[in-house]
């Protein structure tokens, strides 16, 4: 075997670039040029879930939101769904809703329950001291104060709703806007 001539090697030739049609096509072999990033190192993790804040008979804590509770279920409901919803629906709504399950089948804790659900998974909440269902067949008042609670804490002002209250917070910092436009 000969060795190579001194003007014929001109050093370790750079793979050519792989175009986006060649990485697509069947010719592109992964062993060949392995992928820098692997789907399996692209997996990002669910926060674990926290606890609750307050306790589930905390409902002393707010003393108001107990009585209000205690005695019409479908108020503190109506504002905890307009909160979890986004605003989509609105507090009178889902109250009235809750109001005539409750007036139909007595049961509305099946209603609410799923709130419970939806609000655990946005706030990423940990489901205790039992499933969400159950809390709220067993102690439904007691549900809700801890949920209205729970929203207040985070920052939430249930008593003026999404659109009056809650999303215009989240708009406190956009600049002010020019009405009428200018004038001299």
């Amino acid at each position: 075997m000969q060795a190579p001539e001194v003007d014929d090697y001109h050093g370790p030739q750079p793979a050519p670039p792989v175009a986006a049609e060649t990485a697509a096509s069947s010719s592109f072999r992964n062993d060949v040029y392995p992928p820098v990033c692997s789907p399996s190192t692209l997996r990002l993790q669910p926060p674990l879930p926290a606890p609750w804040s307050t306790g589930l008979f905390d409902c002393c804590d707010d003393v108001s939101n107990c009585c209000v509770t205690c005695f019409c279920p479908c108020i503190t409901f109506g504002q905890i769904a307009e909160i979890v919803d986004g605003g989509s629906v609105s507090c009178g709504a889902s109250g009235a809703l809750y109001a005539l399950m409750f007036c139909v089948t007595g049961c509305a804790c099946l209603y609410s329950c799923f709130y419970r659900s939806k609000m655990r998974g946005q706030l990423f909440l940990e489901e205790s001291p039992c499933a969400d269902c159950a809390v709220h067949c067993c102690c439904e008042s007691c549900a809700l104060c801890q949920e209205y609670r729970e929203l207040e804490i985070r920052g939430f002002n249930l008593h003026y709703g999404w659109l009056h209250g809650n999303l215009q917070v989240q708009n406190a910092t956009l600049p002010p806007s020019v009405e009428g436009g200018m004038q001299r």
